[in-house]
């Protein structure tokens, strides 16, 4: 499946809510989803019932285009997460979760997880003190990840974790603003996890 490449804000829409694509502009009056809060295309706004699969179909593109991930990388890591002894569903979005890309949108070193993403494609994260370029690498439980010397300087990293402490970090990642470096105390459990999606409806989708 090829990358989508259209307006962030789009997919959004598409989904019936903030998925958090765009950084700052999400928590704004001009964010899309709510100006226009109606699926996009000709008839967005007269749609139809619909089914059980697409009901299932539409949560799991919801999951996927919050973490930025391809349909391939989606069923490997559900396949993985099969494979485990655990809740499926669970271990999906652990797996996402502890992704480096992730880790570094949690942490506030990117406005967005594309961001965040860019941030770590361009070798400005560090891991347990070595620099680390694939934001696919799974982080563990006591892994500390660091922004760089030189990427300190960069005033959107900068803006990015200012923002983000306003609003919190996540109760299983340490975060040092000053020191821009987040620690894992722990690999997070469900009630940790984003509550706005239903990892059940992925594994029925799947298991058909």
């Amino acid at each position: 499946m090829a990358k989508y490449t259209g307006p962030s804000c789009r997919q959004c829409r598409r989904e019936g809510g903030k998925l958090f694509l765009k950084g700052e502009k999400c928590f704004s009056d001009k964010c899309p989803v709510v100006v226009r809060a109606y699926a996009p295309g000709q008839h967005g706004q007269r749609r139809g019932r619909v089914s059980e699969y697409g009901t299932q179909l539409r949560e799991k593109q919801k999951v996927r285009r919050v973490y930025g991930i391809l349909e391939g990388q989606f069923r490997r890591y559900f396949a993985a997460a099969s494979q485990k002894k655990g809740v499926t569903g669970e271990l999906l979005l652990r797996f996402l979760e502890l992704r480096l890309d992730n880790i570094a949108y949690r942490a506030g070193f990117g406005s967005s997880r594309a961001e965040a993403r860019q941030v770590v494609r361009h070798g400005h994260l560090t891991v347990n003190g070595k620099r680390v370029d694939i934001p696919s690498y799974q982080v563990r439980a006591g892994d500390v990840v660091a922004v760089t010397a030189v990427a300190k300087e960069h005033a959107r990293i900068l803006g990015a974790v200012e923002a983000a402490e306003g609003r919190g970090f996540p109760e299983w990642l340490s975060v040092d603003s000053k020191a821009l470096s987040a620690t894992i105390k722990a690999v997070p459990v469900r009630d940790e996890m984003p509550q706005d999606l239903n990892e059940q409806m992925v594994v029925e989708l799947y298991s058909k």
